[in-house]
């Protein structure tokens, strides 16, 4: 049952919802629809009122709620196309300029983190926040050492607030999993476990420094996406403080355009990034909306991307990863059976359901968007229509994708906003097969040996005794039966892998042979019948050898 405080938690919603003038939504609410009648019994409805325009009394109302429902706020203003234009354009305020909290506060916030006044490690602090968001703010101020940096500072007293709202979320999602077959398949109260550990992850900003150096190493050599540096002496769980960028905001799309940036090679950088993070680094930034971009535009024709606020990141399992891949690639290639089969043997579908049946369903959800600009493309649509086939062969979410899928339509907002004509498969396609190629070929092979190397040399010199131990043991008579097994387990295990040492060493001596044969001066060559094939088919022949000595680890 719900507590007396919850219970007031879920008044107070519908309050704040009435009396900014959305009694509409309320109502909308199934448990309330019977009741739809009151709207007109309400004394403020009697007369007319002149109301501000109803994209700002919505952003009002998330901001008075809180941050749990600012960051939906945050999340629907990337899709201005489920949501009417003056409802999204007036979210986009959202993601950065939230209502900022007292600067003297702040300050003192930062000094009692740190035991001494901020005048002991910077100059020129300003109370002024440069930007104010859902958890934290930032503020200005220069090291001793004449760098620029930012202070981000979590707001006071927000984690009693977020966990009060990720209790209420638990109810509805328990009564919801109750009362509503659909919940109960999309796992509703896994999703909301899912949010909690991330938003809570968001509040400790040790936790969001480490993410951000972890993206820096990652993106250390490229020219795609710039991290500013963290500087860990400052760092504080609720005070972090990082190197101050300086690009252009991602939501200011017309001043760039009108300053000649490529706008095309913008949107296609945005969805490499992603697929580079997902796939390439298995560690992405999952929070990429407007507000927490930046574009660096001293070349025009490369630009460069610049990140902010690392407070959400994501990762993905082997096998998760492995399957998205497969599944995009399918989908790419129009294979809607290996689509149905991948969720079957997924284990997202249920085992018996008919892969014909499942492949149709998808086909007809699918085909239509295909060889379309990213303009006519929408994946909340997409998602939607999914999710209604997915009902009739009880597909279920997965929670551990939730982010992921976030990412995803916070790119395909941002790429319809920057470049509307991308193509977001054509971009997408190459990156992925190259991906796949990386998994399955010879890289792959070379890369688990190498792996498994340093783990093989240091059991050999063990396994005499393991083999000494199992017939001790055996002769003792101890557990003869299972003691024979591991004895011939065992035996077996050292057969193999002198084997494919074997393989290993004569394929080696392959190539060792076609390096001496191609450093021999030029007379000699000229006494070999054809040196270079020889020294091709010796080097072809030991790589052979090398395969089948590495293909089974």
């Amino acid at each position: 049952m719900m507590r007396a405080r919850q219970i007031l938690r879920l008044l107070y919603i519908n309050y704040v919802l009435a009396r900014h003038g959305l009694d509409d939504i309320i109502f909308e609410i199934h448990l309330f629809r019977p009741f739809r009648f009151l709207i007109y019994l309400m004394p403020w409805n009697w007369v007319s009122r002149n109301r501000a325009p109803r994209g700002q009394r919505i952003r009002e109302a998330l901001e008075e709620l809180g941050p749990i429902f600012i960051k939906f706020g945050q999340m629907l203003s990337t899709r201005k196309d489920l949501l009417p234009e003056d409802v999204a354009e007036e979210l986009t305020a959202l993601q950065d300029r939230v209502p900022p909290f007292d600067g003297a506060l702040a300050q003192a916030l930062i000094e009692k983190a740190y035991g001494v006044g901020v005048d002991e490690y910077f100059d020129d602090f300003n109370s002024v926040p440069l930007a104010s968001a859902s958890v934290a703010q930032v503020h200005t101020a220069r090291l001793k050492n004449g760098k620029e940096i930012v202070i981000k500072v979590l707001r006071p007293n927000i984690q009693p607030v977020i966990k009060r709202d990720i209790a209420l979320l638990y109810i509805i999602a328990k009564l919801a999993e109750r009362y509503s077959k659909d919940a109960r398949r999309l796992r509703a109260i896994e999703i909301v476990q899912e949010y909690e550990k991330t938003i809570l992850d968001e509040l400790d900003l040790m936790r969001e420094a480490a993410n951000a150096s972890q993206l820096r190493r990652n993106f250390e050599t490229s020219q795609q996406l710039y991290i500013p540096e963290v500087y860990w002496d400052y760092t504080r769980r609720n005070v972090m403080v990082m190197e101050r960028i300086h690009g252009e905001p991602m939501a200011n799309i017309e001043k760039m355009k009108a300053a000649g940036v490529n706008m095309q090679r913008l949107s296609e950088l945005g969805v490499e990034i992603f697929f580079t993070q997902v796939f390439s680094h298995n560690f992405f930034h999952a929070d990429m909306h407007p507000g927490n971009l930046f574009v660096d535009i001293s070349n025009l024709d490369e630009p460069e991307y610049i990140a902010v606020d690392f407070g959400i990141v994501g990762t993905l399992s082997p096998e998760d990863q492995r399957y998205l891949a497969e599944n995009f690639l399918a989908f790419f290639k129009r294979d809607y059976n290996r689509v149905a089969q991948l969720h079957v043997d997924s284990g997202w579908v249920p085992a018996g359901t008919r892969v014909d049946e499942f492949e149709s369903a998808i086909r007809s959800v699918c085909e239509p968007i295909f060889e379309k600009p990213l303009k006519d493309i929408s994946f909340g649509q997409l998602l939607l229509r999914l999710f209604q086939t997915a009902r009739r062969f009880n597909m279920e979410v997965q929670p551990q994708l939730v982010l992921l899928q976030k990412t995803l339509l916070n790119i395909e907002g941002l790429g319809r906003q920057i470049y509307p004509e991308l193509d977001l498969w054509q971009t997408a396609k190459p990156f992925l097969e190259k991906w796949m190629n990386d998994q399955v070929g010879v890289k792959s092979l070379l890369r688990g040996f190498k792996k498994n190397l340093p783990y093989m040399a240091e059991k050999m010199p063990d396994m005499p005794e393991l083999v000494f131990t199992a017939v001790k043991k055996i002769a003792e008579g101890e557990n003869y039966q299972q003691q024979a097994d591991v004895l011939k387990s065992l035996n077996k295990n050292i057969e193999n892998n002198n084997k494919k040492l074997s393989y290993v060493l004569i394929g080696l001596s392959g190539w060792i042979v076609a390096a001496i044969i191609l450093g021999q001066p030029i007379e000699v060559h000229q006494q070999l019948l054809n040196a270079p094939v020889l020294s091709w088919l010796s080097a072809f022949v030991g790589s052979v050898f090398i395969w089948m000595g590495l293909k089974k680890y």
